[in-house]
């Protein structure tokens, strides 16, 4: 079907590329993308996406708006704050062009939803932070034959690839093996240049045209490195590993990158304040807290835990107890889980409990 005469007035200076033109702008309108997430990389993505004209586009989010994102997550405003990603994210699109579909997902990507979410997409284009969930991605792209566009953040510094494409290298070539947990800080532990997202997530969303409308020289096979305190950028040819075990089915990619272990006790907040409100008058507890969180975080709020930042939680180990349950939380789980990985790991510390959902739980 021809494009409306709307359509080409509103996509007017992409259709006058002599490289994109009608055709292009076409197969950009009868594309399917699927965005993992909507935070600080998928913010540009989906609003980049959704001006060029990509016709369908999936969004997988289950988070919801915290101060602390809008420096750098450029969906949403402050009165947002407390609502749904997911539902603020669908209206900004749809303000923005009437003419995108928009499927959401309110729920995170797992081994169990993924093949049926991403099997209805061409592409897949992940927003996300960590490592569970790209090697996730990876693995249901190679059973469904789905290109994979890559990006990631740190501090000051970012990367782009597309995986999966044309027989090229997929993100297993890159990382055969995932770095421990606590060699892998996300944005909230190492921090992040609000800037940075925007210029690597507007790049994700380049390569994803690029690879719809089969424009330019895509970045399959290769990793473009960027450093913005230098404003230098290299690319590096990733090579396919020769005789790699083939991908066969999904596996539980929180245990492959040991951020979580099936034989680490969680307990929830209300089980905690049962056992908090217990024995808040003992002169000894049966437990010690731990809070893994950063400094400033500490103060702006906490529930009375022993404050051991992640960053540098080798040298309290001394003061970790070996001798009654230590409850480890963070503001999400995430860095306790890293936090319990590394002590297990390291110092053979076998009595610890995460607390699921850290700090968002008190709220929720």
């Amino acid at each position: 079907m021809a494009l409306s005469s709307e359509e080409i007035r509103r996509y007017d200076r992409q259709i006058l590329l002599p490289e994109l033109g009608i055709g292009g702008q076409e197969k950009l309108r009868n594309a399917k993308v699927l965005v993992i997430g909507c935070g600080g990389l998928g913010s540009p993505i989906l609003l980049y996406l959704a001006a060029a004209g990509v016709g369908t586009l999936g969004i997988v989010e289950n988070d919801t708006i915290q101060v602390s994102n809008l420096q750098r997550q450029i969906l949403y405003t402050t009165e947002q704050v407390g609502a749904s990603k997911l539902s603020q994210t669908e209206q900004r699109i749809k303000a923005l062009n009437p003419f995108v579909d928009i499927y959401a997902y309110p729920t995170r990507l797992t081994a169990t939803n993924a093949l049926a979410i991403i099997e209805k997409y061409d592409i897949v284009v992940d927003g996300t932070d960590n490592f569970p969930t790209r090697y996730l991605v990876n693995d249901a792209c190679i059973l469904l034959n789905k290109p994979f566009v890559y990006g990631a953040i740190h501090r000051f510094e970012g990367q782009v690839a597309l995986f999966n494409y044309k027989g090229n290298a997929t993100y297993r070539d890159l990382f055969p093996e995932p770095p421990p947990p606590h060699q892998a800080p996300n944005c909230s532990e190492a921090g992040v240049l609000g800037v940075l997202p925007g210029i690597v997530g507007s790049m994700q969303a380049l390569e994803t045209i690029k690879a719809i409308t089969g424009i330019g020289e895509p970045l399959a096979g290769k990793l473009l490195l960027i450093d913005t305190l230098s404003m230098q950028q290299r690319i590096i040819r990733i090579p396919k590993i020769p005789d790699s075990p083939p991908i066969e089915k999904l596996i539980d990619y929180e245990a492959f990158c040991g951020v979580a272990s099936t034989d680490t006790p969680e307990m929830d907040y209300e089980e905690y304040m049962a056992l908090h409100t217990q024995e808040q008058n003992l002169p000894e507890k049966s437990y010690q807290l731990i809070d893994v969180r950063e400094v400033h975080e500490y103060h702006t709020f906490n529930i009375g835990g022993e404050l051991m930042p992640l960053s540098e939680l080798e040298k309290y180990v001394p003061q970790i107890r070996r001798d009654k349950t230590v409850v480890v939380h963070c503001q999400s789980g995430i860095r306790s889980k890293k936090a319990i990985a590394l002590l297990k790991e390291k110092y053979g510390y076998e009595n610890l409990i995460n607390l699921t959902g850290g700090l968002n739980a008190v709220s929720s």
